[in-house]
C-alpha cells in the first residue's frame, strides 16, 4: 500500500535535513564590494578579513552548533589593500573536526597587499639638480603617498608587478671595490671616481653603501665624504658603524689574490641613470622614476610597500592558535625599515647584529677557541606565526616582498606549508625556529627548559622557492633555526644569492634543542648567485638522528665577486654539525665540505654515481605541478661552475708516508673533507698519496697535512709544463664526466736531459702534432704533466667509465710517429723510488 507524507510531516524532513547540513560547517564571505555591517553571507558579504576572523570568532565563542564542521572564510576575486596587520588570536583556533580555513573560490585570484598605490604620475616637466638634461627628458615623477604625519617612507618600488630598482652607481650586476677598511676609524675608502656624479658631499641624506663580506652583505648609512686625491674615505650613522667596525665574522676583506671587498652607492638622485630606476626625495616629498620600454605610467600600476607584515598568527606558550590555515591566498607587498633607521650589518642567514665584537681572550664555556661574540635580531617576515599547531599555508603565494616570505618563529609544532609559491623576496623564502634569543650570544646553544617553545615535527614540502634573496644576498631560501623532527622535502629552490637549504645554529658540537630532523628529495639548483661559502645544504651544529638525503643538487652560479672563487659546495657540514647522515645525494661532483665537525656523522653512497631515479624523485611532486610555470631560472645567462671540466687550479699534492700506517688515509681523506676535497680525489700508490683537486688554499691544506700527519713528507705540483685540451687541439667539446688517471716517474738526473725532456713538450704540436691527434683518437679529454724538481705527475682525462688499456692503443694506430715519441720519451725517464727493477711508470690508484 503506498502511503503520502502528510505537508507538515514534509516540512519538518525539509527543516530536520537543512538543520543537518548546517552542522558540516558555515561559511563566511569577503569582498571587496562587501560591508563590515553585513552579515557575512554570499549575498551580504563582509569587507574584510578582519571582519570576517571577528564574526569567526564570536561563533566560536558563542559555542554555534552552525561551526561543528568548521568555519571557511571565502576571500571573493580582488586586490584587498590592508591598512593594519591581520591578527589571528587563540581565540580564533579551531579544532581537529572544526577547522578555520581562509580561501578562495576556484579560479579567483585574492591579493593581500600591505602596499600603497602610488597614483598622479607626470613627466618631469623642470630641471633637477644632479640629473643631466638628457636624464631629465626621460624622468617621470609623483607625490610620495602622504601618511598625514608624513610621507610614506620605502626601500621597494614595484612598477606591473615588476620590482624596479633603487638608483645605485653601478649599473645591472656591477660593483666596485674598496680601497681599505680602517677598524679603528670606522670608515673605509674608496675612489673617488665611484661618486664623480655627487656635486656636494655635505647633502648626503639617505646614501648609503652595501658592501659584500664573505657570505654576507650591509647596508651602511653613509654620514660624511672627506675626500684626499683621488680618495674618498667613508664614516658612517651609527649603531652599524660601531658593529660593521668592531665584529669579526664576516668583515670586509682586502686580498691582492681575488681583489677587495665589492660595493656600491645608492639612494642619490645622482645615480638615477638608466630605465628601472627610482629615486625618493623624502625631504620634498617627490617621487622620479624611469620608466623601462614596456611601460607606460599613465597605466601602470605602481605600488610600494607600507605594512611591514600582513598577517600575524599569534599565541601564547600556554594559549597557542590552533586549526586556522590559509589556501591560496596571495600576499604581497611587504616592507621592512630597519636598514634605513639603524643600518643592516648581518651575521648569517639574515639574522642581523644588534652587537658584535671580538673576544680579547678567545674561549667559552662551550667553545674554547670562540673569538667572535654577536647578539642578533630577526628581519620581519610579510607573515608571521608564533604560539601555534596544526595551522598550515597550502596553494598560497608570498610575492614582492622586502624581506621574509613566511616565517615559523618559536613554540610552533605540527604545522604543515604545502604547495606555495616563494618569489621576488628580499630575503629568505621561509625561515623557521628559534636562532638566537635577542638577549642571548649567537654561539650560546639553545636548550628551553620548556620544550613547548621549540619548534617541532613541522613539514615544508612541495614549495617553489624562487628569485628570493634578491636584495639581502645573505639570506637563503628556507632557513631552519633549532629545530626539531622538521621534514623538509620535495621542495625546488633555484635563483638565490647563497644557500638554498640552511639547517641549524650555533656553531656547537654540544648537544642542544635539535635532533631528529630530514631534508629529503629537495631539487636545488642556480644557487650562489653572488655569495660564496655557500652549499645547496647547509648545516650547523649537533643535530641527533638527523639525515640529509635523496636530494638533487646541481648549477651552481659563477659569482662575479666572490672572497674565495673555489670556496663553493653541493653539501657543506659546518661548524660543529654532529650525528647526520648524509646519503644517496646526487650532485655532479664530490665537492663537499666538513669544516671543524663533531663526532657520529655517516656520508655514504653521494655524488654522479647515484641513481637517475633520485634525480626524478626530487622536487615537486606531481599534485603540485601547477608551480613550475613560476619558475625562475637565469634568466640573465649568468655563467655556472663546473668541477668537470676544470677551471685552471687543479694541483697535485704528493703525502709521503714513512710507513704504510692504516690511520694516514681516513687522515688524509678526512683534512681533504675539511677544505672541500672529495675523498674520490685521493690516490694511492705504496706510501705515496695524492690529492688532485682544485683549491687556492693550498699551503693551508699542506701545513693541515703535517701537523696531522705525522712524520709525512709533503709535496706540492702546480707547475705545469704540459697541457693538451680536446676542444683546443681536437677542434671538440669535453665531455660533461670524466675520470682522471694518474701515473708519476722521474727524470733523468742530468739536468741538460732534463731541459731537452722539457723543450721537446714545449715544441710538441708544431713539431710532433701526430702525437695530439692520437689523444685525439683515443678520446682523451685533457692532459697535464706537473713537475716538481725530478717527479712528474701525468694527468690522462677520459671519458667517465672508460678504460684507459682500452683507448691507449689508440693512440698509435695507423700513427708510427707516437711510437717514435714514446721511445723517444723513454731516454729521459726513470722510476721514483720504490720501483722495480725497469719500471719507469707507476699507476696512483683512486680511493674509492
Amino acid at each position: 500500500m503506498k502511503k503520502t507524507l502528510k505537508p507538515c510531516f514534509l516540512a519538518l524532513i525539509i527543516a530536520l535535513c537543512w538543520s543537518s547540513s548546517s552542522l558540516y560547517a558555515t561559511d563566511i564571505y569577503v569582498s571587496l564590494k562587501g560591508s563590515d555591517s553585513n552579515a557575512g553571507t554570499k549575498i551580504q558579504p563582509v569587507a574584510s578579513l578582519a571582519n570576517a576572523l571577528r564574526k569567526a570568532r564570536e561563533l566560536r565563542r558563542l559555542n554555534d552548533p552552525s561551526i561543528k564542521g568548521g568555519i571557511n572564510i571565502i576571500i571573493e576575486q580582488g586586490f584587498y589593500q590592508l591598512n593594519e596587520p591581520v591578527v589571528i588570536r587563540p581565540e580564533d583556533s579551531g579544532t581537529a573536526n572544526s577547522r578555520t580555513v581562509i580561501t578562495k573560490p576556484v579560479g579567483h585570484e585574492v591579493v593581500l597587499s600591505g602596499g600603497i598605490p602610488v597614483l598622479g604620475w607626470k613627466k618631469l616637466s623642470k630641471s633637477l639638480p644632479g640629473v643631466s638634461s638628457q636624464v631629465k627628458e626621460k624622468l617621470w615623477v609623483v607625490d610620495i603617498p602622504d601618511l598625514g604625519n608624513s610621507n610614506l617612507e620605502f626601500r621597494q618600488l614595484w612598477v606591473d608587478g615588476k620590482k624596479a630598482i633603487r638608483a645605485r652607481n653601478y649599473n645591472a650586476d656591477k660593483m666596485g671595490r674598496i680601497l681599505s677598511w680602517n677598524f679603528v676609524a670606522k670608515s673605509c675608502k674608496i675612489p673617488l671616481q665611484d661618486l664623480k656624479s655627487i656635486g656636494k658631499f655635505e647633502d648626503l641624506k639617505g646614501m648609503e653603501m652595501v658592501i659584500q663580506q664573505w657570505w654576507a652583505i650591509a647596508n651602511l648609512r653613509i654620514k660624511s665624504v672627506k675626500v684626499t686625491g683621488q680618495e674618498a674615505e667613508l664614516t658612517f650613522m651609527e649603531p652599524e658603524s660601531r658593529v660593521q667596525s668592531e665584529h669579526p665574522w664576516p668583515a670586509p676583506w682586502i686580498s691582492e689574490k681575488t681583489g677587495n671587498s665589492p660595493f656600491y652607492l645608492t639612494n642619490a638622485i645622482q645615480f638615477l641613470d638608466e630605465p628601472g630606476e627610482w629615486y625618493a626625495d623624502q625631504h620634498n616629498g617627490k617621487l622620479y622614476y624611469w620608466p623601462r620600454a614596456t611601460e607606460n605610467m599613465n597605466t601602470a600600476q605602481v605600488i610600494a610597500p607600507y605594512l611591514e607584515t600582513l598577517v600575524k598568527m599569534e599565541g601564547t606558550i600556554d594559549h597557542p592558535v590552533s586549526y586556522v590555515s590559509f589556501k591560496g591566498i596571495s600576499f604581497q607587498h611587504a616592507s621592512w625599515l630597519r636598514p634605513s633607521r639603524f643600518g643592516h650589518v648581518p651575521h648569517q642567514a639574515g639574522m642581523y647584529m644588534l652587537d658584535a665584537y671580538k673576544l680579547k681572550v678567545p674561549g667559552t664555556p662551550d667553545k674554547k677557541g670562540l673569538e667572535n661574540q654577536a647578539w642578533v635580531g630577526r628581519p620581519a617576515a610579510a607573515v608571521e606565526v608564533s604560539y601555534a599547531h596544526h595551522t598550515g599555508f597550502e596553494a598560497c603565494k608570498f610575492e614582492h616582498h622586502a624581506s621574509t616570505g613566511l616565517d615559523y618563529k618559536r613554540g610552533t609544532y605540527d604545522n604543515e606549508v604545502k604547495g606555495n609559491l616563494f618569489r621576488d623576496i628580499g630575503g629568505s623564502g621561509i625561515l623557521i625556529g628559534t636562532f638566537s634569543d635577542e638577549a642571548t650570544e649567537a654561539h650560546l646553544p639553545y636548550n628551553p627548559k620548556d620544550e613547548r617553545e621549540i619548534c617541532t615535527n613541522e613539514r615544508i614540502t612541495n614549495n617553489l622557492v624562487t628569485d628570493v634573496t634578491n636584495e639581502d644576498w645573505g639570506c637563503v631560501g628556507i632557513g631552519a633555526g633549532y629545530v626539531r623532527g622538521i621534514h623538509i622535502a620535495n621542495n625546488e629552490i633555484s635563483d638565490v644569492a647563497y644557500s638554498g637549504i640552511s639547517m641549524g645554529w650555533g656553531w656547537t658540537r654540544t648537544i642542544n634543542a635539535m635532533r631528529n630532523n630530514t631534508i629529503t628529495a629537495n631539487k636545488i639548483h642556480h644557487y650562489g648567485k653572488f655569495l660564496y661559502d655557500v652549499a645547496g645544504i647547509y648545516t650547523l651544529s649537533a643535530q641527533p638522528g638527523s639525515v640529509i638525503s635523496n636530494n638533487y643538487i646541481d648549477s651552481i652560479y659563477k659569482a662575479p665577486y666572490p672572497h674565495d672563487p673555489q670556496h663553493w659546495f653541493y653539501l657543506y657540514t659546518d661548524e660543529g654539525s654532529s650525528y647526520f647522515t648524509v646519503k644517496d645525494n646526487w650532485t655532479p661532483a664530490e665537492k663537499y665540505l666538513q669544516n671543524a665537525n663533531g663526532p657520529g656523522n655517516v656520508w655514504t653512497g653521494n655524488g654522479p654515481k647515484v641513481a637517475d631515479s633520485i634525480k626524478v624523485k626530487s622536487g615537486i611532486q606531481e599534485g603540485y605541478s601547477y608551480l613550475l610555470k613560476y619558475s625562475y631560472v637565469n634568466k640573465s645567462n649568468q655563467l655556472l661552475n663546473s668541477v668537470e671540466s676544470g677551471n685552471g687550479n687543479e694541483l697535485a699534492i704528493e703525502v709521503i708516508l714513512p710507513s704504510l700506517g692504516e690511520l694516514s688515509k681516513p687522515l688524509l681523506v678526512e683534512i681533504c673533507r675539511e677544505k672541500g676535497i672529495a675523498s674520490s680525489a685521493i690516490y694511492q700508490w705504496n706510501n705515496r698519496l695524492l690529492a688532485y683537486a682544485s683549491t687556492n688554499d693550498a699551503e693551508a691544506l699542506m701545513r693541515q697535512i703535517k701537523a696531522r700527519i705525522k712524520g709525512a713528507e709533503v709535496n706540492l705540483y702546480k707547475d705545469v709544463v704540459y697541457k693538451f685540451d680536446r676542444k683546443k687541439h681536437c677542434g671538440q667539446e669535453p665531455v660533461k664526466e670524466w675520470d682522471n688517471i694518474i701515473l708519476s716517474t722521474n727524470l733523468v738526473k742530468d739536468e741538460a736531459m732534463q731541459k731537452e725532456y722539457l723543450a721537446h713538450h714545449a715544441t710538441q704540436f708544431e713539431k710532433w702534432p701526430e702525437v695530439a691527434k692520437g689523444f685525439c683518437n683515443a678520446d682523451f679529454q685533457q692532459l697535464r704533466i706537473f713537475k716538481n724538481g725530478r717527479q712528474l705527475m701525468l694527468v690522462i682525462s677520459i671519458p667517465k667509465g672508460a678504460d684507459l688499456d682500452g683507448l691507449n692503443p689508440k693512440t698509435t694506430l695507423n700513427n708510427p710517429r707516437v711510437d717514435e715519441w714514446n721511445n723517444l720519451m723513454k731516454r729521459y725517464q726513470e722510476g721514483i723510488e720504490g720501483t722495480k727493477p725497469g719500471e719507469v711508470w707507476v699507476f696512483f690508484e683512486k680511493n674509492k
